[in-house]
């Protein structure tokens, strides 16, 4: 918990950004007293290089890649930009196979490469459950294998916390030498990831998911693969991300990601424990309340609700005032008035995709946290629903 303002804020947010990790946190002032251009040849220089380079070993270690695979960059939009354009430009193919259920930071670079760059979409079907129907993958590459520049799906949802099956995807995928992108943003630090074991081409991460600060990712590029990059201008990170090396950042990004690894079996069996208390708990004092896919494969940190006749704005609102800070959906999103399209592609109705909650939790959590929460929406809910009726009235 935090304090704001005199009042006791309880942070449940985590899947849009989790707070600093003391270990982070000493890898970086450390890092900001030393001077040095990772480039330069000097000794000063190859300080600073060294804590990249331990930085590299311990994000692969940590995904299971070879240390040469991991370049770094501002985050995870930035990963999947030059993985899906990268990919596209470098294949020659024109057909990029997605699903409606990915971050826009995957759907709008693949819509521009639709819009500008002469790429045709094929958007796989999903059900309502969040599931990427892997039956629709396998009949498109039948079909058109010869065509496609590549495959994007993504790890986890970061709305609903349901996982794809990776492995399933890229065995088939495989099969027709197709390559496949991942954006594994909500699920680096919350599920097993092993790149290498995986199948995948590529795959974006970023920092600020687990506990280190915003502003540093990377994107996993297999050493087979050569992506044509977006930045041009040095032969840094492969010569696919130009630009001096934000050390500091990535001193951070570094002991952010061993921690998070190191924690990972602890922290799942703690926050999945809470994680259901918490669902059991609002769902015994608002029956109405619907956890949206409760019969799904997701991750332990996502508890995702329905509450049907109270919009999303209005219960965030009662909730920020009560100190509760959750979400509706993406942070990348915020402040749009509009249903999820993620929701809305698993076909669930718009009156009811307009009245959920995304509670995340992380390393910080505790019991307490949890339990304010169910007093806040408790008392929030009928407020919210008597707000939507009245809206409804004028």
């Amino acid at each position: 918990m935090g304090e704001l303002a005199g009042l006791m804020r309880v942070f449940l947010d985590h899947a849009s950004t989790t707070p600093l990790r003391p270990e982070a946190k000493s890898a970086l002032t450390n890092a900001l007293e030393l001077t040095g251009n990772p480039s330069s040849v000097h000794s000063s220089g190859q300080q600073t290089r060294a804590l990249v380079e331990d930085a590299r070993d311990q994000v692969a270690q940590a995904v299971g890649c070879n240390r040469s695979e991991v370049i770094f960059t501002s985050g995870g939009t930035e990963a999947n930009n030059q993985a899906i354009k990268g990919l596209f430009w470098a294949s020659g193919k024109k057909l990029i196979i997605s699903s409606p259920l990915e971050h826009h930071a995957v759907i709008d670079p693949i819509q521009w490469l639709e819009q500008n760059q002469g790429a045709e979409v094929y958007w796989l079907k999903v059900d309502r459950g969040g599931q990427v129907d892997l039956t629709d993958l396998q009949i498109v590459l039948n079909a058109r294998a010869s065509e496609v520049a590549l495959i994007a799906l993504m790890w986890v949802n970061n709305e609903t916390g349901v996982v794809t099956d990776i492995p399933a995807v890229t065995s088939v995928a495989n099969k027709f030498n197709v390559p496949v992108h991942s954006d594994a943003v909500a699920a680096f630090g919350n599920v097993d990831i092993n790149f290498a074991s995986s199948g995948l081409s590529t795959m974006a991460i970023s920092g600020h998911k687990v506990g280190a600060p915003i502003g540093v990712g990377a994107l996993i590029v297999g050493r087979d693969q050569k992506p044509s990059s977006l930045v041009h201008g040095g032969s840094q990170e492969r010569s696919l991300r130009s630009g001096t090396l934000s050390y500091p950042m990535i001193a951070s990004f570094g002991a952010a990601s061993a921690a998070a690894s190191a924690d990972l079996d602890a922290r799942k069996t703690r926050l999945l424990e809470l994680r259901n208390e918490l669902e059991a708990k609002v769902l015994v004092k608002l029956p109405n309340a619907m956890v949206t896919v409760a019969n799904s494969k997701r991750s332990f940190h996502n508890a995702h609700f329905i509450f049907p006749g109270a919009q999303s704005d209005n219960l965030l609102f009662l909730l920020d005032q009560s100190g509760i800070s959750a979400s509706a959906g993406s942070a990348c999103t915020a402040g749009v008035l509009a249903p999820s399209h993620v929701l809305l592609a698993m076909g669930i109705e718009p009156e009811l995709a307009d009245c959920s909650i995304r509670v995340s939790l992380g390393h910080s959590t505790t019991k307490s946290d949890i339990d304010a929460f169910v007093s806040a929406i408790e008392a929030a809910y009928p407020v919210a629903v008597l707000e939507a009726a009245n809206q409804k009235a004028i």
